[in-house]
């Protein structure tokens, strides 16, 4: 080690397409698009910065480049009290990276290696340990240990910055197994002590009276357009849209509930996650959660620029810039909505949905009721074995939801967004009642395809009209062509269209 701290890691192979001179001439530009993708390590100081950081680029001797936070901890490098790298949003190409090392880290991020060690996450993977970690080292110069060490000490700072838990119990709700490992962990990663982040906090960052966090997110973000669409297909009982604040139920690993409450705040760029939490170290997963429900990781300014080349789509993306592709907080859940809207209205949908809860849903303790929400969505377990009567779905359905719920309970299907997505997709299609409408939207929301299309959704066509363009099957599938690989963020444009049914500005005729 230095006398900077910094330790001669192994190199991380880095895979985003830039090399060292253009990420140093970002850097240079203070340029705010690649905060996240890496970040910028300075040998004299021993600090790691975003790439938008507003103190004068260093020397490029002095410069390294990591492509993630906790690599450059690792590293020896503490974050930079300025521009708070530790805080930014991950790169957007962990969050729909399907192989190994996007699902590990994705993992990883819900506490996975908090409950089960390396060991665990190594199961859920389908791999060993040693492979793992080879992956990882090669991918980013450090084992996935290493990354939940410093992922839980980011937390723990979140939270005593934030919150008014006690020391002890930010510990536990970090992840960590012990309050000595907490303190030690925390010292290393911010050379500074729990107790002295606490002491310079901002009160103006504490939400008094709850458990609350700042979920940050790149710019720009159609809240709006994002929190309607959530809000017309909230599930009653399990979901409300009061205003501007989506609040909804989540089923914990143990089987406990979760109260959450979303409220986006456009002005400071990032969106107020409150948690009703009894067991603290189901908080991680709960962020996450939360953080995929939004698409909070996603590129806007990329996804933007390359929609933006149609003239059918350039309307929508000026005047809806940052428009989000929805995800979920549960596969299976998403999937029997998907079920459930096969041929019918949204709002149809919905109220079947919430007939579904009332009969095979966990009903809250009254006490733990509120704004609306009584019950947990069904559990797989739940669905294999209820009555669908007086539901409204037909026989053929009702047998579609039976047989997808007694894959998903005994473990032969994971729609988790955790396996192999092909995989899942294939077992999901061989389901009798699934075709590739469900599929698809399963694909886009549940396992994080962004270039998923529901080409035969009536929506996609309404929107296609709305823009100018044909109809037809083939048409659909050759125009959605030059969307790629952002094919679920262009559906979400189109579904924006349909809904207003005006055409997008500039958009070709016939």
């Amino acid at each position: 080690m230095s006398e900077t701290g910094q330790t001669d890691a192994a190199p991380a192979r880095y895979t985003h397409g830039m090399d060292p001179e253009r990420r140093y001439a970002a850097m240079a530009g203070r340029d705010e698009r690649f905060d996240g993708r890496f970040f910028v390590a300075v040998t004299s100081t021993g600090i790691y910065c975003r790439p938008s950081c507003p103190v004068p680029p260093p020397m490029r001797k002095n410069v390294r480049f990591y492509p993630t936070a906790e690599a450059a901890e690792a590293g020896g490098f503490r974050a930079c009290r300025r521009c708070r790298p530790e805080a930014s949003p991950d790169s957007p190409d962990w969050d729909i990276r399907a192989d190994l090392i996007g699902r590990a880290l994705r993992l990883i991020a819900e506490g996975v290696v908090d409950t089960d060690g390396v060991a665990g996450l190594a199961q859920r993977l389908a791999t060993g340990e040693r492979h793992l970690h080879r992956a990882f080292v090669d991918e980013l110069g450090i084992g996935p240990l290493a990354v939940a060490r410093s992922r839980r000490a980011r937390l723990a700072k979140q939270l005593l910055e934030q919150t008014d838990l006690r020391s002890a119990d930010v510990a536990f709700a970090a992840g960590f197994s012990s309050v000595r490992a907490y303190n030690d962990t925390v010292r290393r990663v911010f050379r500074r002590s729990p107790g002295e982040i606490r002491a310079r906090r901002r009160r103006a960052d504490v939400h008094e009276g709850t458990l609350a966090l700042r979920l940050g997110y790149r710019r720009p973000f159609a809240d709006e357009s994002l929190f309607r669409f959530l809000g017309d297909r909230a599930i009653p009982g399990v979901e409300t849209l009061d205003g501007t604040t989506l609040r909804r139920s989540i089923r914990t690993r143990d089987g406990g509930a979760v109260l959450i409450g979303l409220r986006p705040d456009p002005a400071g760029a990032y969106v107020t996650l409150e948690v009703s939490l009894a067991e603290p170290t189901e908080l991680a997963a709960v962020v996450q959660a939360a953080r995929r429900l939004l698409d909070l990781d996603a590129d806007p300014i990329t996804i933007d620029g390359e929609l933006a080349l149609d003239p059918a789509l350039r309307g929508s993306v000026r005047a809806h810039p940052g428009l989000r592709l929805p995800g979920a907080v549960d596969g299976f859940e998403l999937t029997v909505r998907a079920v459930l809207g096969q041929q019918i209205s949204v709002r149809g949908a919905r109220t079947m949905a919430g007939r579904l809860v009332t009969r095979a849903g966990t009903p809250l303790p009254p006490e733990e009721r509120a704004d609306g929400i009584t019950h947990l969505f069904p559990t797989a377990e739940q669905v294999a074995t209820a009555s669908f009567d007086a539901i409204g779905l037909t026989g053929r359905r009702a047998e579609t939801l039976r047989q997808l719920a007694e894959l998903v309970a005994g473990g032969d299907l994971d729609l988790s967004g955790h396996g192999d997505p092909e995989v899942a997709l294939d077992k999901l299609r061989a389901i009798p009642g699934v075709g590739g409408w469900t599929a698809s939207y399963v694909a886009m929301r549940a396992l994080r395809d962004p270039d998923a299309f529901p080409a035969t959704d009536l929506g996609i066509r309404v929107g296609m009209t709305a823009a100018g363009l044909p109809t037809t099957p083939a048409a659909v599938e050759e125009r959605a062509e030059r969307w790629r690989p952002w094919r679920g963020y262009a559906a979400m444009h189109l579904w924006q269209m349909a809904s207003t049914g005006s055409r997008s500005p500039g958009s070709p005729v016939g």
